[in-house]
């Protein structure tokens, strides 16, 4: 059985992880959540862990039962890193190799293959800090699913949204799927 960490990070479309946790797991995947403290203002770790059927990890000092640092155990155990949705700020601390919470953590100590499906505001998306950074993680082997276009929660129309859900799961799978 594949081991996918997913990264919930602050965005609107942080409610989409449900049905990403809940397709991933009815496909055969170990999901494990790793939620940042923005992403707990959009959607519960209970609703992750029901449908993921694991603990979610909220913050570097969750683990409790071991000596060992849960964020390390995961990022050593993770076929995939998926961050779905990433926020501009997640982007850039991930280009950047800051780890100030369990998800960045785990970012920096995996060595998964990282997918990210960016989810913000068009200009935020099309800012050159935020180009600059994804073209630093691409080159480090990171890959991005999206972001696609349409009405963003902002009110603007363009690119910006989350990629599909059903997308996201396809590619994760292809991505998971032995040669």
């Amino acid at each position: 059985m594949p081991r996918l960490i997913l990264g919930v990070t602050g965005s609107i479309a942080a409610y989409k992880a449900a049905d990403l946790a809940s397709q991933l797991t009815k496909r055969g995947v170990s999901v494990t959540c790793a939620m940042t403290a923005d992403a707990q203002q959009f959607i519960t770790p209970l609703t992750l862990q029901v449908l993921s059927k694991n603990p979610v990890l909220t913050g570097l000092y969750d683990e409790k039962e071991s000596w060992r640092p849960g964020h390390i155990q995961l990022a050593d155990e993770a076929d995939l890193l998926l961050v779905a949705p990433a926020t501009a700020h997640a982007i850039a601390q991930f280009a950047l190799g800051l780890a100030p919470d369990a998800l960045t953590a785990i970012a920096l100590a995996t060595r998964a293959p990282l997918v990210i499906a960016p989810a913000m505001n068009g200009k935020m998306w099309l800012h050159p800090a935020t180009q600059g950074h994804v073209q630093t993680l691409t080159s480090r082997g990171a890959s991005f699913i999206g972001p696609d276009e349409g009405m963003l929660s902002c009110g603007y129309e363009g690119v910006g949204r989350l990629w599909p859900v059903e997308g996201i799961v396809d590619a994760v799978m292809a991505r998971l799927s032995p040669a």
